[in-house]
């Protein structure tokens, strides 16, 4: 790639996602290209980018998987599931009208380890999990993460922080590195392609009380990071809380969020009067 052609590479990939990527990360980048050159037969960068450009065979989407980072694992900043069963859920009750169920948004989901982890603490650690309505959604640009999340196929370093006790309990040996989810837990949970910069597609997803928002927006620029924000902001019902990851802070993205500060973590929560949600 000559020095324009990685410009405008990485502004196709930015105007599509919200990732930024610099000449610091040029390498990993014209690797990602060519193992997609390779796979499409594609000759030339000319050639590669044309077929981007008009998204032919549908190639845009699995472009942006090969961008994407995926790592994690079961119970990833566990002081915050804590918090989610002893401070957000019973703030939230509070202002729930009888019969809407509570909505939990896992965004981006990568491989499924976070909404997973959300059910599992929940039955665990939630006493009040068996007499509410409870609605988990994973959702995640990349579409072949979202494919192996909905597979819920895990090897031993996805479930090291998990004891035990619980892997036994709601997992299947398949081999002696790899387990399954029990079935009822893999369909317990819902599973979408959402770009968190598309409000189209942020808004089709509908409002929740909770949103787990971990560990990405560290991948975006100034702008993207606040559009972002926004969407998420008008994803969240009024009181509701999003939790990022522990590197990131709202307080420094946009001012459309207070921080509540918890005994397990701090929060940010949408404003909203008790009765409003």
């Amino acid at each position: 790639m000559t020095d324009e052609d990685f410009r405008r590479l990485c502004e196709f990939l930015y105007r599509r996602s919200g990732m930024v990527f610099t000449e610091a990360r040029r390498y990993y980048v014209e690797r990602r290209l060519s193992e997609r050159m390779r796979a499409t037969g594609t000759p030339s960068f000319a050639s590669y980018f044309a077929r981007l450009r008009s998204d032919q065979s549908g190639e845009v989407e699995p472009f942006i998987n090969a961008f994407t980072v995926n790592e994690t694992y079961f119970f990833r900043e566990e002081h915050q599931l804590q918090c989610l069963s002893t401070d957000l859920l019973s703030a939230r009750l509070k202002e729930r009208p009888a019969g809407r169920p509570i909505r939990i948004w896992s965004v981006p989901c990568s491989t499924g380890e976070e909404p997973y982890s959300i059910a599992i603490w929940l039955l665990e650690h939630w006493p009040q999990v068996d007499a509410f309505e409870i609605e988990i959604i994973g959702s995640d640009i990349d579409t072949r993460a979202l494919e192996a999340a909905r597979a819920g196929l895990f090897g031993r370093r996805a479930l090291m922080r998990l004891p035990e006790a619980l892997v036994a309990k709601y997992f299947e040996p398949v081999d002696d590195e790899h387990w399954r989810l029990i079935a009822d837990l893999r369909q317990s949970i819902g599973f979408s392609t959402v770009n968190l910069v598309d409000l189209a597609q942020t808004r089709a997803h509908g409002r929740f009380d909770v949103i787990f928002c971990r560990n990405v927006l560290i991948y975006f620029d100034e702008a993207s990071r606040r559009m972002a924000a926004e969407n998420l902001y008008e994803n969240l019902l009024p009181g509701g809380f999003i939790c990022l990851g522990h590197s990131e802070s709202m307080s420094r993205i946009s001012p459309l969020f207070e921080v509540r500060r918890f005994a397990d973590a701090i929060i940010y929560q949408r404003p909203g009067e008790r009765g409003d949600g």
